[in-house]
């Protein structure tokens, strides 16, 4: 699990294909400290097992189905990626609850700046969208932000200047992708809440007991 505040922004060193499969060399210093073999790391917001590792880079293998569903088959030597390392129990936990796990991309639509502030509107599919809900929170590239404001296909982020320089955030360009990650307590309640798995339907009344809302 990450909390989607970012650690540092490492760098790719270089990208070896195996099939559909590659093997990502990422170079990094903070997120190397006190990493073992095995380890994860979520990379714009992927979780990746650190395969071999060096004092300033890291080695992991990246799946075919995590190239399908993210926006790593657009990576390049030289493109930067939002790092941190995986949450510890005894961590502040700063964002929210990251399990790694891309639930698909979507497609910066606009930018414009108020103040200090610099607003993101994302456009996503419908089955990320369901999940999106207004001063919720969502992994943009790994990223914890909150939603400021939503509509039927996209919903927008406004991003402060601490997380404007510490990630790569303003590096992105209407048009281009990025990975989301919807809250993972939503799809939780919704699975309850539509009695799949043992037992029927969930009520509001046993979701509210047990602590979920």
């Amino acid at each position: 699990m990450f909390t989607g505040i970012i650690e540092e922004v490492g760098t790719v060193g270089s990208i070896r294909k195996s099939g559909k499969a590659i093997v990502l060399e990422l170079k990094a210093r903070k997120v190397l400290e006190g990493t073992r073999q095995g380890d994860s790391i979520a990379a714009d917001g992927v979780c990746l097992t650190v395969t071999a590792f060096h004092d300033q880079h890291f080695t992991v293998d990246v799946m075919p189905e995590t190239m399908n569903r993210t926006t790593f088959h657009r990576l390049k030597p030289g493109s930067r990626m939002n790092l941190e390392r995986a949450l510890r129990l005894s961590d502040r936990l700063g964002g929210h609850l990251v399990s790694g796990h891309i639930d698909g991309t979507g497609r910066i639509l606009e930018r414009r700046q108020e103040e200090h502030a610099e607003w993101l509107r994302i456009e996503a599919r419908e089955e990320v969208m369901r999940y999106i809900v207004e001063k919720g929170s969502v992994a943009v590239d790994g990223i914890s932000l909150t939603v400021a404001a939503l509509d039927n296909r996209s919903f927008s982020v406004s991003i402060i200047p601490h997380t404007q320089s510490e990630t790569t955030i303003l590096s992105k360009r209407i048009g281009d992708e990025v990975n989301i990650e919807c809250d993972i307590i939503g799809k939780y309640i919704e699975k309850l809440a539509k009695g799949e798995g043992k037992g029927s339907v969930v009520t509001l009344e046993t979701l509210a007991r047990t602590g979920f809302i």
